[in-house]
């Protein structure tokens, strides 16, 4: 996937302007729907109410923040099936769970609650293909129209994103990760035997 990137043309985008941009596109995804690949084990969120609960070691208060957003989920899950889409995510996991990823996954298991499509992939599935080019990029299609790689600092803070509209490049993309989709397991699947009953991670205490 990195070598097909590196040769399509593309436009790099600021954060403030690749948020508007994705806000413009992100409601006509269309039947094609939304489909984002998430590889990296570890981000940081800052502003995010629950994230900051994790980070400072309240992970009791993290996990009922996430609890509280069921009313919001509920309503942003409702408007993108009025819209006539879905999300699809592909959520690379790699065993020990890193303590962010225990959280987010706490995170996506309420979305997929609510109707975003995840499936969890072993970093065995993509070892062909990381092995050749690197470790997969962030990557988030919007229907047939438009593609970010998502970029992140040095600390795992998104910065931006390089904007993609070659249709060919979207094409070939958005088939990759719906094969990966294909092939991965249902989140609550995995989450019921893998994550429910990890004793809270390092850095959250309580």
């Amino acid at each position: 996937m990195r070598s097909l990137l590196a040769e399509a043309s593309c436009e790099r985008l600021d954060l403030d302007a690749y948020l508007a941009d994705f806000d413009r596109h992100f409601w006509n995804s269309g039947a094609v729907g939304f489909w984002k690949l998430e590889r990296r084990q570890t981000f940081r969120e800052p502003g995010v109410e629950s994230w900051e609960a994790f980070q400072r070691g309240a992970w009791r208060e993290a996990l009922s923040l996430i609890a509280d957003q069921e009313s919001h989920f509920e309503r942003y899950f409702g408007r993108i099936a009025q819209s006539g889409f879905a999300l699809h995510r592909v959520r690379v996991v790699e065993e020990p769970l890193t303590p962010y990823l225990q959280w987010e996954l706490h995170l996506l298991r309420l979305k997929e609650r609510h109707g975003e499509r995840t499936r969890v992939l072993r970093p065995e599935s993509v070892l062909g293909v990381e092995e050749k080019e690197g470790m997969l990029p962030e990557i988030v299609v919007l229907g047939n129209a438009v593609m970010y790689e998502i970029v992140y600092d040095d600390d795992g803070t998104i910065s931006g994103g390089i904007k993609f509209s070659e249709s060919d490049v979207i094409s070939k993309c958005r088939d990759f990760i719906q094969g990966l989709h294909a092939g991965g397991e249902r989140l609550h699947t995995f989450f019921d035997r893998r994550v429910v009953h990890l004793r809270p991670p390092v850095n959250s205490a309580g």
